[in-house]
C-alpha cells in the first residue's frame, strides 16, 4: 500500500477489510453515519484531517500508516519519525537499557518493527553459541531470521516445531495488523526454512504448563525459557511505537541456576 498510488478513501476500505470489520461496524465505532463512510470509500467526500485520524483510531491503524493515510489525503503527516540516535530518543533508549541491563542474569534484547536486533543484554549469549552461519551475526541482525535458519539457532532448538509454528503466527498476526511488505517477505523466507518435523515427534507439552517454552540446548542440558514483550505505552513517534523488549525468564529451577553461573563467569573474567 503506497500513498502516492492509493486515495485515502480506498486506503481506509482496505484497513477495514483487514480487521474484518462492515462499513456498518466501522461507522457504528467512529459515530458516523454508514452513508457518510461508503462516501469517503468510494471518494465521493473528502476526509478531513480530524476524520482520518478518527478512523485511523477505530482501525488501530499502525503510527507509520496514519502517515501513509494522511499523506493519502492530501494532509501532512501527523507523527515525526526518528532514528534511535536522535537525542530527542535518548530518554526512552536509556529506559530501553535500564529495562535490559536490570533483567540480568537472564536474557533480553530489543528489536526494531522488521525484527532487526536493537540491542540486547550480557545474558544473551547462550542464545549465541554454536551459530555456524557467521552473516547471520551481520548487522543488522534480523532475530527472527537468526532464530529459525538451519544456520542459526535452529539445530539447538529442541522443540523446533513447536516454537517455528510459534514464531511464525506471531509474525503472520503482525503482517495482517501492519501490512508491512517487509514483513511479508520474511515470513515467505521463514517459511522455506526446514519445520523441525521431518524424523521427529513433537514435544509432549507439559500437564501444568502454562505457556510453550523455549527449550535450548546448551552442552548436554536443556535451558527453559518463558518469554514477555514490552513496548511502549504512549508513543507519538513512529520509531519509538515500533520498538519492542522481549525479556526471556527461566521456566525451570535448573535454567535458572545455569544462568546465574553463567553471569557469575562472566563477572569475573571482566
Amino acid at each position: 500500500m503506497t500513498s502516492a498510488q492509493t486515495s485515502a478513501g480506498s486506503l481506509i476500505r482496505e484497513w477495514r477489510t483487514r480487521r474484518r470489520m462492515s462499513q456498518l461496524d466501522l461507522a457504528t465505532e467512529a459515530e458516523i453515519s454508514q452513508r457518510h463512510l461508503s462516501f469517503v470509500e468510494s471518494g465521493r467526500a473528502a476526509p478531513s484531517r480530524d476524520m482520518v485520524l478518527h478512523l485511523a483510531e477505530q482501525l488501530s491503524i499502525p503510527l507509520r500508516q496514519r502517515n501513509q493515510l494522511l499523506l493519502a489525503a492530501g494532509f501532512a503527516p501527523s507523527f515525526s519519525e526518528r532514528p534511535l540516535s536522535d537525542t530527542t530518543l535518548a530518554p526512552a533508549m536509556a529506559a530501553v537499557e535500564i529495562v535490559l541491563k536490570g533483567h540480568e542474569p537472564f536474557p533480553a534484547l530489543a528489536v526494531d518493527r522488521h525484527w532487526n536486533l536493537v540491542s540486547a543484554n550480557a545474558a544473551i549469549a547462550p542464545f549465541l553459541a554454536d551459530v555456524s552461519e557467521a552473516s547471520l551475526l551481520t548487522p543488522p541482525v534480523n532475530v527472527l531470521r537468526l532464530s529459525l535458519h538451519p544456520g542459526g539457532i535452529a539445530p539447538r532448538i529442541v522443540n523446533l516445531a513447536e516454537w517455528r509454528t510459534h514464531l511464525l503466527e506471531r509474525l503472520k498476526h503482525q503482517n495482517d495488523a501492519s501490512g508491512d511488505p517487509v514483513l511479508v517477505e520474511l515470513e515467505r523466507e521463514l517459511r522455506s526454512y526446514p519445520s523441525g518435523l521431518k524424523g521427529s515427534r513433537p514435544t509432549p507439552v507439559e500437564p501444568n504448563a502454562i505457556v510453550h517454552p523455549l527449550r535450548l540446548a546448551h552442552g548436554d542440558q536443556v535451558l527453559s525459557f518463558i518469554s514477555t514483550i514490552t513496548v511502549f505505552g504512549t508513543p507519538i513517534d513512529v520509531t519509538l511505537s515500533e520498538l519492542a523488549i522481549e525479556s526471556f525468564f527461566p521456566a525451570d529451577e535448573q535454567t535458572r541456576a545455569v544462568l546465574v553461573r553463567l553471569a557469575k563467569e562472566r563477572s569475573e573474567r571482566s
